[in-house]
C-alpha cells in the first residue's frame, strides 16, 4: 500500500488515472513488488479489466539522463515487438513513473534456464532498430564500458575509508583492462541490447513464453556486449553463487545461434565475446565500489540489504585475484 503524500494524492487524481481509462478517485490496492538501487515498483490489478499491471517509480539513473523514465518508457515501446518485453501503458514525466503490464515467470536458473534465456536474447536483439531510435549507440561500446568503470572507480579510491588492498586491486584491473584493443572497430551488425541481464531480470516459465523485464539502461550495440554480461562471473555471482565454466559459456553461444538462425549474422560472435567478458567484469566490481560507498555514507534514499551483502562479497580481495588472474591475464574461453 502506497500512503505517503503526495505521491497517494496523485495517484487518485485524474492525471493518473485518466490514461488508464478510470474515473478520478479511483481507490486502486497497490502492493510492493521489489525495489533496485533507482526504481522502486508495485503492482495493481486494473478494476475494470483485471489485468495486473506494474507501477514503475524512479528514484535516480545510472546513465545520469534527465529523463531516466521516458527513456525506458520509449525502449519498451520499441521493444514491443519482440513479445519478451512488458507492453508499456503510459508514462508521466514529471513524476517519474511509468505503468507497463505485469508479466509472470520466476527468475532464471542457470544449470535449467539456458535455452530459454537464449530464445529471449535472440527475439530481442532481432528486434529491427526503428528508424530515427534515439536509444544510446556508443561507436565504441567497450571503451565506453571502460570509461564509465574509470568514473565510477574514483568515487571509492578517492573515498577516506577506502580499504587500500582493495583500491591497489581495482588500479590494477583498470592498468591492464585499459590495454585491451577498446577501439578495436567491429562489422558485426547493431542492435537493441538490455546491458543489465541478471538472473532476476528474466521471468522464465517452463514450456512456456519467458520474458525479460528491468529495461533501465538499453543501448544500440553488438549481441556481445549483452551475452558478455550476461555470462560473466560479476552478473551470474550476483543474484546466485554461480559462476559458469568455459564449456558452458561456449554451450550457450551455439544455442544462442542456433535460436538466432538467419535473423542476424553471428558469425563474429565468439571473436567479440572476451573482450565483453572482461571489460564487464571491470564494470561489475567498479559498480559495486562506487555503490559501496554510497551505502556506506548517511543520507541514501533506497537501501537493498541483499545488495550491501553482495556488494561486500566483490569487493574482497580474493574475488578480484580471480578476476584478474583468469578473465584478464589469461583467455577465459581458451
Amino acid at each position: 500500500m502506497i500512503d505517503r503524500e503526495p505521491l497517494c494524492s496523485y495517484l487518485k487524481s485524474g492525471k493518473f488515472l485518466r490514461p488508464l481509462g478510470l474515473s478520478e478517485g479511483t481507490d486502486l490496492k497497490f502492493s510492493p513488488l521489489g525495489q533496485g538501487e533507482y526504481n522502486v515498483n508495485y503492482s495493481f490489478v486494473h478494476p475494470g479489466s483485471e489485468q495486473r499491471l506494474v507501477l514503475r517509480i524512479n528514484k535516480g539513473s545510472q546513465m545520469h539522463l534527465k529523463d531516466q523514465i521516458g527513456y525506458e518508457f520509449m525502449a519498451l515501446q520499441y521493444l514491443a515487438s519482440s513479445g519478451r518485453t512488458p507492453r508499456p501503458l503510459f508514462c508521466d514525466r514529471e513524476h517519474k513513473l511509468l505503468v507497463m503490464e505485469w508479466l509472470p515467470g520466476t527468475a532464471l536458473d542457470y544449470k535449467r534456464d539456458m535455452e530459454q534465456a537464449a530464445g529471449i536474447l535472440a527475439d530481442i536483439h532481432s528486434v529491427p532498430v526503428p528508424d530515427g531510435c534515439k536509444l544510446l549507440r556508443p561507436a565504441f561500446p567497450a571503451a565506453a564500458i571502460y570509461e564509465e568503470c574509470r568514473d565510477m572507480v574514483k568515487h571509492y579510491l578517492e573515498w577516506e575509508k577506502a580499504d587500500a588492498n582493495v583500491c591497489g586491486l581495482l588500479r590494477t584491473l583498470m592498468e591492464e583492462i585499459g590495454k585491451l584493443p577498446l577501439r578495436e572497430p567491429s562489422a558485426v551488425p547493431r542492435c537493441m541490447i538490455n546491458t543489465e541481464l541478471n538472473s532476476g531480470n528474466f521471468l522464465v516459465n517452463p514450456g512456456g513464453k519467458s520474458y525479460l523485464v528491468d529495461w533501465e539502461k538499453p543501448l544500440i550495440s553488438e549481441p556481445a556486449q549483452d551475452l558478455g554480461h550476461f555470462l560473466a562471473p560479476t552478473t551470474t555471482f550476483w543474484k546466485t553463487d554461480v559462476i559458469l565454466e568455459p564449456k558452458e559459456v561456449r554451450a550457450f553461444v551455439k544455442i544462442y545461434t542456433k535460436a538466432m538462425g538467419d535473423r542476424m549474422d553471428c558469425s563474429l560472435l565468439a571473436g567479440r565475446l572476451p573482450l565483453y567478458l572482461t571489460v564487464t567484469c571491470l564494470r561489475g566490481v567498479t559498480w559495486c565500489a562506487m555503490a559501496y560507498r554510497e551505502y556506506m555514507e548517511p543520507g541514501r534514499e533506497l537501501i537493498n540489504e541483499d545488495t550491501l551483502y553482495k556488494l561486500k562479497a566483490y569487493l574482497r580481495p580474493e574475488f578480484l585475484e580471480n578476476l584478474l588472474e583468469n578473465y584478464v591475464r589469461k583467455d577465459f574461453l581458451a
